[in-house]
């Protein structure tokens, strides 16, 4: 009988004003940055005040996360559903349209302060230092925020790649942690889905420990962001706007 720690792995389903938007498998752990990261980096707000209220209802089969949208959001949220009520499901989190798929990004804003290629190198074992559910059970992602001069400021864990990136992207949206001051740091492969949550975020560098797709990189070079890929060590390649980088610290 093996006798490892697992971790948990439970559906939880994004409600919005009474409609699901999307059930997720995720680790049941920072369920309000992730209800707050999902909504940001899919779209659904522009800024957490936008969500009025968010509860985590706990049920026999999974957790909601119920939230309630404030003011105009609503019923732009409600508009938003009748738009995309009807077609086939792309498999996508939460996308129902293959549109939606290759949506623009917005343009990151320049970093505020200079990025060393020694600094990538920090921020992966910094990351791999903070992943407490990973040395428990080898099983889960991570995603962090390393800052040039401050170090790891915040990391999130889940078995799900996305869902680790959206707990971070609420996890700095609720601390009111800019973006732009930054790079994001991840343990996974990088898809189209993680550089379009990174450009939500507002993060002008993204560091990953494997690689990406090519369309990642293409989406990447559009919205400006620098892309670290296979970080291992003092080891890795840089698939587009190198000029962030500087030489030495």
């Amino acid at each position: 009988m093996c006798r490892r720690t697992v971790p948990e792995e439970v559906a939880v389903a994004l409600v919005y004003d009474g409609t699901t938007e999307a059930v997720m498998m995720a680790t049941p752990s920072d369920l309000e940055d992730f209800g707050v990261g999902f909504s940001l980096t899919e779209g659904i707000v522009t800024a957490p005040a936008e969500i009025g209220e968010l509860s985590v209802v706990p049920g026999p089969a999974g957790i909601e996360l119920r939230m309630w949208l404030a003011g105009d959001c609503g019923a732009g949220y409600a508009c938003r559903r009748r738009r995309l009520a009807g077609p086939t499901g792309c498999g996508l989190c939460g996308i129902e349209s293959l549109d939606e798929v290759a949506r623009p990004v917005r343009p990151v804003a320049a970093i505020g302060v200079p990025f060393a290629a020694a600094d990538v190198a920090a921020a992966v074992a910094a990351l791999e230092a903070s992943q407490h559910l990973k040395q428990a059970t080898h099983a889960t992602h991570a995603a962090g925020f390393f800052r040039p001069g401050h170090g790891l400021v915040a990391a999130r864990e889940d078995v799900g790649r996305h869902n680790a990136l959206d707990k971070l992207a609420g996890a700095l949206a609720r601390d009111g942690v800019a973006g732009s001051l930054g790079a994001v740091v991840i343990t996974s492969r990088v898809s189209v889905e993680m550089v379009q949550k990174t450009a939500a975020i507002g993060a002008p560098v993204l560091i990953a420990v494997s690689a990406p797709t090519a369309l990642a990189v293409r989406t990447a070079e559009s919205a400006g962001i620098t892309l670290v890929a296979m970080a291992r060590g003092t080891s890795f390649d840089v698939y587009s706007r190198p000029d962030r980088l500087v030489a030495v610290d």
